[in-house]
């Protein structure tokens, strides 16, 4: 039957692509395709997430046991969902941490929701980026079951992690997430932290590469670009917390002490 092979593709689908389905099937018969899903899902063979979003259960696993993808889950949140900040590092395979919150772009106003112990996040895209009409900047096309979902590249993924740490979980969290990538292409990251039009971020950008320069091969020619936009005065690293910060006055960035010396690392 089309509909069951529709579903065995589709491990996670909205109901406008389940409509778009009929409709390509011949099927327009099926004026209310809700209608149909909402059989199916009395039949345990689908799985309601939210309003319009929907996953298919497996033959041999019950509607319980049943562990839909969360990151197709996300992908689907939104109809312009982009996987953003530890989610996009957990994708690219630099996370630190597990999380069970998980974060997408989207220009739509989408409630967060909850899933099986996972939440879901909606986050609207840096102003700079939507100011610059640069919705598809840094967005690379990943496949999971068949299915090809958007998230920020690794580069993309650093600046905007620098710049919003707290959907990374804090900084101890970015940091060492960040640590973790073995490469970096330095034309794009700096292309990306110089179009967010914001000294402070360009400090950030320039300060972590720095401090990662062997590593990332990373050249003074290339850091000079970033502190060119550096701030003119001093700016703080984390404005949450202005206590036992120490000014690194090559990019007028005062940086928690936390930070510089890592004490993560240190024995408990």
């Amino acid at each position: 039957m089309a509909v069951q092979e529709f579903f065995s593709r589709h491990s996670v689908f909205t109901l406008e692509e389940f409509r778009d389905f009929l409709k390509s099937e011949g099927l327009s018969s099926y004026k209310r395709p809700d209608l149909l899903l909402s059989y199916y899902e009395k039949e345990k063979r689908l799985l309601r997430i939210k309003r319009g979003l929907y996953a298919y259960v497996p033959l041999g696993f019950g509607a319980g046991s049943s562990s839909p993808d969360v990151y197709l889950i996300a992908s689907k949140a939104a109809p312009d969902s982009i996987l953003a900040y530890h989610t996009a590092l957990e994708l690219h395979g630099f996370n630190y941490s597990v999380f069970f919150r998980l974060t997408f772009f989207t220009q739509h106003a989408v409630r967060d929701f909850v899933f099986k112990d996972h939440s879901f996040v909606g986050v609207r895209p840096p102003r700079a980026i939507l100011e610059a009409e640069k919705d598809d900047l840094g967005i690379a096309t990943m496949e999971r079951s068949g299915i090809n979902i958007r998230t920020t590249n690794p580069e993309r993924t650093v600046v905007d992690v620098l710049d919003r740490p707290h959907y990374c979980g804090g900084w101890e969290e970015a940091w060492r997430s960040l640590e973790a990538i073995p490469y970096l292409n330095l034309d794009k990251i700096i292309h990306y932290a110089l179009l967010y039009d914001n000294s402070t971020l360009a400090a950030k950008v320039g300060f972590f590469l720095e401090q990662h320069s062997e590593q990332l091969v990373v050249e003074d020619a290339a850091l000079e670009k970033l502190r060119e936009h550096r701030p003119n005065r001093k700016h703080y690293m984390d404005r949450s917390n202005r206590e036992g910060g120490r000014l690194i006055s090559a990019w007028n960035l005062v940086v928690p002490g936390y930070v510089l010396e890592k004490s993560w690392e240190e024995p408990q």
